[in-house]
């Protein structure tokens, strides 16, 4: 008798922060690359990968607005003085 994997719920919350979301995501990757989950448990898996990607991808792109605002900031000074 197959043993059952255990299922993989569904989190539609977005994570605390960007580092919780990479340590989810490194999780998720490890249990997709055992190959030991049922289609529908890697799905929700790789569903859930996706959302938390697309979380960090967009905590990435305001950093480097929010540096490249304080950069601007910073150059007019030098060039001010």
């Amino acid at each position: 008798m197959r043993k059952k994997s255990p299922t993989i719920k569904e989190q539609t919350e977005p994570p605390e922060n960007f580092e919780m979301a990479t340590i989810e995501l490194e999780q998720i990757v490890a249990r997709l690359e055992t190959g030991q989950l049922s289609l529908e448990d890697a799905l929700s898996a790789y569903k859930r990968g996706v959302e938390l990607l697309q979380y960090c991808q967009n905590v990435l792109k305001d950093s480097q607005q929010q540096i490249k605002i304080l950069e601007g900031g910073y150059a007019k000074k030098l060039f001010v003085q």
